[in-house]
């Protein structure tokens, strides 16, 4: 008799479903296909509230049997959405919810790790759904959040394409570093004259006008005349 993988692709015993392998194998390629490259969009409107993603054994049905998966729908409250325990996949996320709420999601149950898109957050996250490190509370890897999943090293910057891909600015690591640290940028995009070169000490940078950085003419002046 037939069994189903945690995805819900169907293992067929030898010599079973004669006449309809076919087709099995079929939906099973098309399953397959689904999961490493389907598109889905799923509504999660509502106040507060959760939202379950399915696995359909055999079928191509299931929300949870997908590569990418849009949220939508005009939410009222914080909204949790889940996946089956033992779900062992990745996941690309887009938030395209309206409503000023965070959208958490997670494995069903269980006190494992999750991730959560902000009240203001309405981009993409990358998540790692692995079914580990057992069944009871499984944990849900963000893996853009981690610095332990993404190794910035001074052999790999980061790169910003160019309109034409002609050419591609570096944001890099130095060789060595003290610790490590992240750097914030302003909220806002500064004023004219205003250079990125402050930081409170914690990280977060900010602007400031060039002229701090200079002397002014009175001032050079002054200076002449008491030191010569």
């Amino acid at each position: 008799m037939s069994t189903y993988t945690d995805l819900g692709i169907e293992l067929m015993v030898t010599g079973e479903n004669a006449g309809t392998w076919g087709t099995k194998t079929n939906n099973n390629l098309n399953l397959i296909e689904q999961l490493t490259g389907g598109f889905a969009t799923v509504s999660i409107a509502g106040g507060a509230g959760t939202t379950d993603l399915d696995v359909d054994d055999g079928a191509l049905t299931g929300t949870a049997q997908q590569r990418v998966i849009e949220f939508t729908g005009s939410i009222s409250g914080n909204r949790i959405v889940t996946i089956p325990n033992d779900v062992e996949t990745f996941y690309i996320l887009k938030n395209s919810t309206s409503g000023a709420y965070t959208v958490q999601f997670k494995y069903a149950t269980g006190s494992g790790a999750n991730t959560t898109f902000s009240a203001t957050d309405k981009g993409i996250k990358i998540v790692y759904a692995s079914a580990s490190p057992d069944a009871t509370n499984p944990i849900i890897v963000d893996v853009m959040a981690n610095s332990s999943e993404i190794a910035l090293t001074n052999s790999n910057p980061i790169k910003f394409q160019d309109a034409d891909n002609s050419a591609f600015v570096g944001i890099d690591a130095p060789a060595t570093v003290s610790g490590s640290y992240t750097l914030t940028l302003p909220a806002g995009v500064g004023s004219a004259s205003q250079a990125l070169v402050t930081t409170d000490g914690a990280g977060t940078l900010g602007f400031t006008s060039t002229s701090t950085f200079g002397i002014s003419t009175g001032k050079a002046i002054a200076m002449a005349m008491i030191f010569g």
